[in-house]
């Protein structure tokens, strides 16, 4: 079973009211959607912003939905077989072939960790004045958290991630009322321009934002903690899960959508417009928001927003690392163990890089490990296509032609997008 004691916890009303319902599928989409506005996002967003203005929009609207659709994809495939992805590549490839996904999987949790090691790093240093070697470290107890909630419950751990994501929404809200962003240069930033195909810096930040927003670890996250809810598993049961899982991420991920938007353009009218072009790190920007804008909460309002992200991002980190460590595996860890493990392998190099480069050198780290991301995504995305499209495994619920081609197209068009960054790179 996909995590173990929380597998089908959580019983579903089956003669309730639509919103009822809603209400109790509520939750799996909101801890999807923290891996959508995580500290990663928040160096591209940044930097998309300050140095290319509202150009940008476009690849973040584009992007989340492509999220949405991916999604939908990994709730279906969840509900409708009962496996996770982790465990249908585990049940169905060669071991060597599961072998280099286990290891390309890892290496988005490392890359994901490592964004939230940093993020929450900054974050504390730029409220409480704590060094950033010491608050890469202090990011290590965050397991103490994880271990609570996973002591009381699922719903305790949606409870706690809405609550943050809460706290991130407000805090942009009240930012974008400060800024004040014009309405024509956002318009013209939602059509794509041509300038992100000769421009190797644009389509660097680009492919970071795509990296930040399309995770590829919430394909293997959603299909597992989808499973907690205790559905009816006949045909009209499973019709109706996949329905009201699927409403879930879709208002969680548009929520994640304004997020990023928000960070974009509050960017873009701040700094871009200011001629601060070469605003790309958060601890730079923290120190600009308030002046710039006449605000002096401008800037805190940030680091609390930015303290709240890196928190939402560590739990889900844990539980999506260790649905594909069991998955692929079959290896059951203590989720501590889980989350010291893979805490360990993100602090190192994030505590020698802010030893050694300060808080520029995080800067850059974080951008790269967006990129990373965005490297791994058709590894996760195409099993995801073949066994949603699989008539065996899905039954009526399989993906029909146009959405076995849609989503092809994405995967084929996130490996181009990722060839094109190494050669205009390398050039």
């Amino acid at each position: 079973m996909s995590l173990g004691r929380t597998h089908r916890s959580i019983v579903m009303p089956n003669t309730a009211s639509f919103y009822k319902k809603l209400l109790a599928f509520s939750g799996p989409g909101y801890m999807v959607a923290v891996g959508y506005m995580d500290p990663g996002n928040w160096a591209t967003d940044l930097a998309g912003g300050s140095q290319f203005g509202y150009a940008l929009l476009f690849v973040i609207l584009l992007s989340n939905a492509f999220a949405m659709l991916l999604q939908h994809l990994a709730v279906k495939l969840g509900i409708v077989t009962g496996r996770d992805l982790a465990q249908l590549c585990h049940d169905t490839f060669p071991k060597s072939i599961n072998i280099v996904l286990w290891l390309m999987a890892e290496t988005m949790i490392i890359a994901c960790d490592l964004a939230e090691v940093i993020g929450t790093a900054i974050a504390l240093g730029l409220l409480f004045h704590i060094p950033l070697a010491v608050g890469v470290i202090i990011t290590g107890a965050d397991v103490l958290v994880l271990l609570l909630l996973q002591k009381k419950g699922v719903r305790y751990i949606e409870a706690f991630i809405m609550t943050l994501i809460g706290t991130v929404v407000l805090c942009f809200v009240l930012e974008l009322w400060f800024a004040q962003p014009a309405i024509t240069p956002i318009v013209q930033g939602l059509l794509p321009t041509k300038e992100l195909f000769h421009n190797g810096q644009m389509l660097f930040i680009a492919v970071g934002i795509l990296g930040a927003t399309v995770m590829p670890h919430n394909l293997y996250l959603h299909s597992g903690i989808v499973q907690t809810r205790a559905h009816d598993r006949s045909l009209e049961g499973k019709t109706e899960a996949i329905a009201f899982a699927t409403i879930d991420s879709t208002i969680a991920l548009a929520i994640a959508c304004f997020v990023n938007i928000a960070i974009l353009l509050l960017a873009a009218a701040t700094f871009y417009m200011h001629g601060q072009g070469g605003v790309a790190e958060i601890g730079e920007a923290y120190k600009l928001l308030a002046p710039l804008l006449r605000v002096g909460a401008a800037s805190t309002l940030f680091a609390v927003a930015l303290l709240a992200s890196g928190q939402n991002s560590t739990v889900t980190a844990t539980i999506a690392g260790q649905i594909i460590l069991e998955g692929f595996l079959n290896v059951r860890l203590q989720p501590w163990a889980r989350r010291i493990l893979t805490r360990v392998l993100a602090i190192v190099p994030a505590g020698c890089i802010a030893l050694l480069y300060g808080s520029s050198g995080l800067a850059r780290l974080l951008i790269l490990s967006q990129v990373v991301l965005s490297v791994q995504l058709p590894f996760a995305i195409l099993p995801l296509i073949l066994f949603t499209s699989s008539k065996r495994r899905m039954g009526i619920f399989s993906n029909r032609i146009w959405l076995t081609a849609t989503t092809l197209m994405i995967a084929v068009g996130i490996a181009s997008l990722n060839v094109w960054l190494v050669r205009v790179l390398l050039s």
